[in-house]
């Protein structure tokens, strides 16, 4: 039974957490100036654990890479960038450490390829291989995250690890991450943010 309907305002409410945060209020009132931010907890034994099983060194720091975005290839940065960035980093003597699905392992699996041979032992690959419970240990174990605007990008904001979060076809002024220590990379085009799945003009300017 619906009994409390709500027509949505979005220019009152821009954000898509403000749209489910006034849901919680009567309708008009007005929201708190500062939201709650989403706060995961992390299980420091499972994360040391799956340091262990990964190979992770604990002496070295490590860059978390998130390369995949359910909704469309529009969301993701190309492949081939994500290996420069490993390489750089790994040339400064970091880890790197790819997330995501099953679904995304062709993608992580081109990334690591395309680094030189040399360079590949320090590029592990987990995605489709831990939890989404696995995934948030391994976030906060990050001393920096790099990711498109993907459920991952939330859950590195949501156990404050430093994120420079990629956006393509969407927009951070709709779905931001919501943590302090975040930097928002974007290429401001007259075609973005277009919100579609796959870029309509066929280029993808907006991610390269």
């Amino acid at each position: 039974l619906l009994n409390d309907l709500r027509v949505l305002d979005k220019t009152r409410y821009p954000l898509m957490v403000e749209r489910f945060v006034a849901l919680a209020y009567a309708p008009g009132a007005e929201l708190p100036a500062q939201l709650p931010r989403p706060r995961l907890t992390v299980d420091s034994t499972n994360q040391r654990a799956l340091q262990a099983r990964l190979g992770l060194e604990s002496t070295r720091p490590l860059l978390g890479l998130c390369p995949g975005a359910e909704f469309g290839p529009a969301k993701r940065w190309p492949q081939a960038h994500y290996s420069a960035l490993a390489a750089h980093y790994i040339a400064q003597g970091w880890q790197v450490l790819l997330l995501g699905s099953a679904n995304d392992r062709p993608v992580t699996d081109a990334i690591r390829q395309q680094l030189p041979p040399a360079l590949q032992g320090a590029c592990i690959d987990a995605s489709g291989s831990t939890s989404l419970v696995d995934a948030v240990d391994l976030l906060a174990a990050c001393a920096l995250v790099v990711s498109n605007d993907s459920g991952l990008m939330h859950v590195a904001a949501a156990v404050a690890a430093p994120l420079a979060a990629i956006y393509g076809s969407t927009s951070p002024a709709f779905t931001p991450p919501l943590a302090a220590r975040v930097r928002i990379v974007s290429h401001e085009l007259p075609c973005r943010p277009c919100f579609q799945r796959e870029c309509p003009l066929g280029h993808l300017d907006c991610l390269r």
